[in-house]
């Protein structure tokens, strides 16, 4: 790009998602908007409505700088410090992982089973988030419904403290309770025993050891590992499905987001500790994405 010229948006856009493709930058033509939008303050739709705006010298240096973090791997979120999941705009940085679209339908099953519609709900529940990150699940189920409680878990302190600022961030502080610990060490009862949960709900980390040097390099580079994978993948599954049993009430729903290829290990896994009707939903790539099932009535 030459010093010189007067570049306008849509100019500019082109020639750097061309750059990034000859850098072999993932969502090339994305990022670029993202970046540029950002520095502009302009979403994606209107940098195009204001294509021939120009861009000027303190805003072509702003963007080139976050450019140049680009083409060294780092994620776009975390470039910007910011990620939508559910319609809502999460803080993001290397201390957690980047929300994905596919959690959403985590989010979708979680009302389903509290008897909401996908807009939320306005009945009282408690529901536990295991593995929490950035507390997109637990903040988002409480944004959408009112009078919904969630305790959100994680073994990261780091984890918890960007969690609880988009707690506050969504107005849901009062509402969502946060707490440091380890799903794997199997006292979770003891630290919630004051709780009955109507739903149990985590993003475990489930990728195998084996895959991880198959990821991507902005993954393997920025992303917190531990919150991606463990020795076989299945680890976290096993300590939360042992665990729900002295969690949820009677009839509780415990829903978790699979590996693509893990529906039948976690299937047996979950039917072994107690769950029954236990359902995988497809996400929309058609890939095993969700499984729930439902906890055995303690009466019966």
């Amino acid at each position: 790009m030459e010093e010189a010229r007067e570049w306008q948006v849509v100019e500019l856009l082109k020639t750097t998602t061309d750059f990034f493709l000859t850098r072999a930058v993932d969502e090339a033509r994305i990022s670029a908007e993202l970046l540029l939008g950002h520095v502009l303050a302009l979403g994606r739709l209107e940098l195009y409505l204001h294509h021939n705006r120009p861009v000027f010298p303190d805003e072509l240096e702003r963007f080139r700088g976050l450019c140049r973090q680009r083409l060294e791997g780092r994620p776009v979120q975390y470039i910007l410090g910011e990620q939508w999941f559910y319609g809502l705009s999460f803080s993001v940085d290397e201390r957690v992982l980047i929300p994905r679209p596919e959690t959403e339908l985590l989010v979708e099953h979680a009302l389903a089973s509290l008897g909401f519609s996908s807009r939320g709900g306005s009945g009282p529940a408690k529901v536990l988030d295991i593995g929490t990150g950035s507390g997109c699940i637990a903040v988002t189920l409480a944004r959408l419904c009112g009078e919904l409680e969630a305790t959100a878990l994680d073994i990261s302190p780091a984890a918890i403290e960007l969690a609880e600022r988009n707690a506050q961030r969504q107005g849901v502080a009062s509402r969502v309770k946060f707490l440091q610990a380890d799903m794997l060490e199997g006292n979770l009862a003891s630290l919630l025993e004051e709780y009955a949960f109507e739903l149990i709900l985590s993003n475990p980390p489930y990728i195998p050891e084996a895959e991880w040097e198959g990821l991507q390099r902005e993954v393997k580079q920025y992303e917190p590992k531990g919150a991606l994978t463990t020795p076989l993948g299945l680890e976290c599954y096993e300590a939360i499905a042992a665990q729900a049993g002295g969690l949820l009430k009677s009839g509780g729903r415990l829903s978790m987001e699979l590996h693509a290829d893990g529906a039948a290990a976690v299937t047996e896994i979950m039917t072994r500790h107690g769950f029954s009707s236990v359902e995988v939903s497809k996400d929309y790539s058609g890939h095993d994405r969700v499984i729930t099932g439902t906890l055995a009535d303690r009466n019966l």
